[in-house]
C-alpha cells in the first residue's frame, strides 16, 4: 500500500502539468495604425503586409557626438524592442554614459505611406521632450528605400528636428527590397511572335520529317520535309547573292592569258642537226 504522505506531491506534479500545459509563449505586440482598427485602409494593410520579412531584424545604430551626446538606437519594424517591459517601444535610444532609456517612437500609434519606391514608417507617441518642442511626444520617421537583393541594410539617423515648436521627429534611413515594385513578368509582343514563330518552325521540322520518314518512308536528307524545294531555294539565294554581290561584270575577260600555241612560235627543223654525228 503507498504511503498517504505521496498523494500531495502526485497532486503538486499534476498541477504543474496542467500550468505548463496551459501556458502559452508570450505572442509579440504588433504595428497597430493610429485611428479605429475599422478605419485602417486596403493600403495600409498592404503596406504593413510588405514589411512583415523585416520583424525578425534588429537595427542597431551608435552615434556619438563630442562627450555630449552619445547614442545608441534600436529598432524593430513593427515589433517592439524589449517585449518584457511592454512598452510598445519600436524605435529606442539609449545613452552611452549613464545608461537612460528613451522611447523615441511606439508601435501602438503607427502611421505608414508608400510611394514607387519608398516606404515611411512613422512611430509616433514617444516619451516628451523636456526643453524642446514645447515639451511634445518624441516621434521617429524611418525612410525605406528600394534596394534589389538587398533584405535590409545601412540603416542610419539622417537628423533629428527639436528647434520648433511643434512637430519635431528623428529621421532615420534604411535600404530593403520589400520597398521595391514588383517585377512586370509580362512578354513583349515581339518576344510573343518570335517564341510563336519558332514553336511553328518547330512544328513544321519535326512532323514534315515524321511524315516522311513514316509514311513516305523517305531515307537520309530527304527525310527533310520539302527537300527539293529548300534545296532549291537555297540555290537560287546563292545565285542573286553571286549576282548582287559580284564586284565585276560576269562577262569581263580574265585578268591573266593562257599560255597557246600561238605564243610558242615555230620550231626550227634543224634543231637537232647539230648533234648526228658527220
Amino acid at each position: 500500500m503507498s504511503s498517504p504522505c505521496h498523494t500531495p506531491a502526485v497532486l503538486v506534479v499534476f498541477m504543474a502539468l496542467a500550468v505548463g500545459v496551459g501556458a502559452e509563449p508570450l505572442k509579440e505586440r504588433t504595428c497597430d495604425v493610429i485611428g479605429d482598427e475599422s478605419s485602417e485602409s486596403q493600403m495600409e494593410r498592404a503596406v504593413l503586409k510588405k514589411l512583415e520579412p523585416l520583424t525578425q531584424i534588429r537595427f542597431n545604430v551608435t552615434v556619438d557626438k563630442g562627450k555630449t551626446e552619445n547614442y545608441i538606437y534600436q529598432f524593430r519594424v513593427c515589433r517592439e524592442v524589449n517585449s518584457t517591459l511592454q512598452d510598445f517601444g519600436g524605435l529606442v535610444q539609449t545613452d552611452k554614459q549613464n545608461g537612460k532609456t528613451t522611447v523615441i517612437g511606439r508601435i501602438n500609434e503607427t502611421q505608414v505611406f508608400n510611394g514607387s519606391d519608398w516606404i515611411m514608417l512613422i512611430y509616433k507617441g514617444g516619451d516628451s521632450y523636456g526643453r524642446h518642442c514645447s515639451g511634445e511626444k518624441r516621434r521617429a520617421v524611418i525612410m525605406i528605400s528600394c534596394k534589389r537583393g538587398v533584405v535590409a541594410s545601412s540603416f542610419s539617423i539622417i537628423s533629428e528636428e527639436r528647434e520648433k515648436e511643434q512637430e519635431c521627429f528623428y529621421l532615420f534611413e534604411m535600404d530593403s527590397s520589400v520597398a521595391c515594385p514588383a517585377e512586370d513578368s509580362r512578354l513583349s509582343v515581339g518576344s510573343i511572335l518570335l517564341i510563336t514563330f519558332a514553336s511553328l518552325i518547330a512544328v513544321y521540322i519535326i512532323g514534315g520529317f515524321l511524315y516522311q520518314r513514316l509514311v513516305v518512308g523517305a531515307k537520309g536528307m530527304e527525310q527533310f520535309p520539302h527537300f527539293a524545294f529548300w534545296q532549291d531555294l537555297g540555290n537560287l539565294v546563292a545565285d542573286g547573292c553571286d549576282f548582287v554581290c559580284r564586284s565585276k561584270p560576269r562577262n569581263a575577260p580574265a585578268a591573266y592569258r593562257g599560255v597557246g600555241d600561238d605564243q610558242l612560235g615555230e620550231e626550227s627543223e634543224e634543231r637537232d642537226d647539230h648533234l648526228l654525228p658527220m
